[in-house]
């Protein structure tokens, strides 16, 4: 999730596709927690141990910018961590309290919403067959994320067999299966990325179109 597009040996092509590229209307919170304008590599300084390129975040707003204007400014809170284990963001531990801390430091301020969380992880549980046959129960538990009660809408969008399989309240999947790889034979590619935001935010615009049937005019605002 924190994004490998693009990048070889370690180095990172500098290659941004044009539905990757920065928008005014799409910000990102920095690892200070301010607000910037969103650009890729969008983890880069977040996930600091490793070489970040590009993922499908940028790729995701700008769809959804492209398609539905009237949902006004998306903040972005980039939070992965690289190959990482499910069972390191169980809750409590120190992955799942720096989301918590994330998320609620851009809703400070009021304004915002919290409409979904990005999910896209699961290599590092195939390596043994005791973590990928407990892959979805620890998933499950994970998706039960608490939130300040000013967070509405939340729905959660992950990739493949048991996050397909799993069985939680606004929790739409996308299967990433047979997308592009980098010569790693591991992560995505750049197109790939593009391809992965392009599927979440397809399923988050069907999520959103009956909120919007039942809301009057959009409002513009530039709150997150």
């Amino acid at each position: 999730m924190s994004g490998r597009g693009g990048v070889v040996n370690e180095t990172w092509d500098g290659f941004i596709l044009p539905e990757c590229q920065s928008n005014p209307l799409i910000l990102r919170l920095d690892a200070a927690l301010t607000w910037e304008e969103a650009q890729e590599p969008l983890h880069r300084d977040i996930d600091v141990t490793k070489t970040c390129g590009i993922g499908p975040g940028m790729a995701f707003s700008n769809l959804i910018l492209e398609k539905d204007l009237g949902i006004g400014v998306i903040g972005l809170v980039p939070c992965a961590i690289g190959g990482t284990n499910i069972s390191e963001w169980r809750r409590g531990g120190r992955l799942y309290n720096q989301v918590l801390s994330r998320a609620q430091a851009a809703l400070h301020g009021g304004g915002g919403l919290i409409r979904a969380i990005l999910w896209y992880q699961g290599e590092s549980d195939t390596i043994k067959l005791e973590d990928a046959k407990l892959y979805k129960r620890r998933l499950e538990k994970f998706l039960q994320l608490k939130f300040d009660p000013i967070c509405c809408h939340l729905s959660y969008l992950s990739s493949r067999k048991s996050q397909m399989e799993i069985d939680v309240p606004n929790v739409r999947c996308v299967d990433a299966k047979g997308l592009q790889l980098q010569p790693d034979g591991l992560h995505l590619s750049t197109a790939a990325q593009l391809e992965l935001g392009r599927m979440m935010a397809d399923a988050f615009l069907q999520i959103m179109a009956p909120l919007s049937v039942r809301s009057s005019a959009p409002k513009r605002s530039n709150n997150p």
